[in-house]
């Protein structure tokens, strides 16, 4: 009897030595995940920044946020922010679960979805239209062969992001952007042949899914992702209202020194990322995505069909993959899923950590430095696993 006591009493103590050097190992993991953060913040231009992660397996969630509103207010941990292309991934779902509703295919022709008015002569390229050979599959893929409006070179006149700031009060609808495409633009290579990101396709989806419904964009993204999630933060920027009031104004956003926060010109977005939202609905929504609530298994690994897009990275429906090690092949063989957006914004799901990660640091200048940053974050979250 007196053996199994002791026994027993050398297992607790262990035990709980093992627990107290996985807490002292889990401080210093989050006290270097702060210097991480805490470094980035100092960056030329970085005004104000978020960021949130939830560690499945080494059961640890941290967030942290850093600046202030130009009038001085501090930014809070459920400041909205705005999402830019974090917002392809909803429109893809929403899509999807179009797909699993019967209401269309993946490989459908988009051209069945709106009026020729709107798609005739969009896709023209050395003399021969394509346009009723693009898919929706090709929209959400970025295959369509289409230019990008937003960023695109145009043969005539500048791209959205420049005439954006020539004209930062004009409020933009989605017909008016596909007019701005036809115009301005030419096509770049027969549908289904190549990968090149751009918006125009899915400012295109979301007319569908609007057709298809018969309600505006941001009704579908409530009734079927924000409110059955409880995204209550969250909403389509400039065009409606979130569920509850957030603590504070959207967090201001950045082309270099330029607060933009403000143009009426970000409209031009829309369903290539219109949303504005937190850190803490984006984890919400990228949980719910992996974990099998907004998509059935089968729909969602159709979206995972990876093509190349560039060294070391991929692009499924929606989706955004990078693999590290083929960024650099000194780094470890670690992959992450989701997507980035223009504005230095990030949602991603590392899978062989079981790790989350959602944030943003609001400048159009910092999309490199926002993946080094999320490399540097992820290598530590491997070394606290080991």
């Amino acid at each position: 009897m007196k053996k199994r006591i002791i026994s027993l009493t050398l297992f607790i103590l262990t035990m709980l030595l093992l627990q107290n050097l996985f807490a002292q190992n889990l401080q210093k993991t989050e006290r270097k995940l702060n210097r991480i953060f805490r470094k980035t913040m100092k960056k030329e231009n970085i005004y104000n920044g978020m960021f949130q992660l939830d560690a499945k397996k080494l059961k640890y969630q941290q967030s942290w946020v850093d600046g202030t509103f130009q009038n001085g207010d501090p930014v809070q941990q459920e400041t909205p922010f705005h999402t830019a292309s974090l917002g392809k991934t909803f429109t893809a779902v929403a899509t999807a679960m179009l797909v699993e509703e019967g209401k269309l295919a993946f490989d459908d022709p988009m051209h069945q979805y709106l009026p020729e008015s709107l798609t005739a002569g969009l896709h023209v390229l050395d003399g021969k239209d394509y346009t009723k050979m693009i898919t929706i599959g090709e929209l959400l893929q970025h295959k369509s062969g289409l230019s990008d409006y937003f960023e695109g070179k145009p043969v005539k006149g500048d791209n959205m992001l420049t005439v954006a700031f020539e004209q930062p009060d004009k409020f933009w609808t989605p017909e008016e952007l596909i007019a701005f495409t036809r115009e301005r633009f030419k096509a770049r290579a027969v549908p289904g042949t190549q990968y090149h990101y751009t918006d125009t396709e899915f400012i295109l989806l979301g007319l569908i899914i609007e057709h298809i419904e018969q309600k505006p964009l941001h009704d579908v993204f409530r009734e079927r992702i924000f409110e059955p999630l409880q995204l209550v933060h969250t909403s389509m920027h400039l065009r409606s209202a979130p569920l509850e009031s957030p603590p504070t104004p959207m967090a201001e956003l950045y082309f270099g020194t330029e607060d933009v926060s403000g143009m009426t010109s970000l409209s031009s977005d829309w369903a290539g990322g219109g949303l504005q939202s937190t850190t803490t609905d984006i984890m919400k929504f990228m949980q719910a995505l992996f974990g099998g609530e907004l998509l059935q298994k089968d729909t969602f690994q159709a979206m995972q069909q990876w093509t190349p897009a560039s060294k070391g990275t991929y692009y499924g429906y929606g989706l955004m993959k990078w693999n590290l090690r083929g960024l650099f092949p000194l780094l470890p063989n670690l992959s992450i899923i989701g997507h980035s957006g223009f504005t230095g914004s990030f949602m991603y799901y590392c899978p062989e950590l079981d790790v989350y990660i959602t944030g943003t640091f609001n400048q159009a200048e910092f999309q490199k430095g926002a993946i080094e940053f999320l490399i540097k974050v992820l290598l530590e979250l491997r070394y606290a696993k080991a």
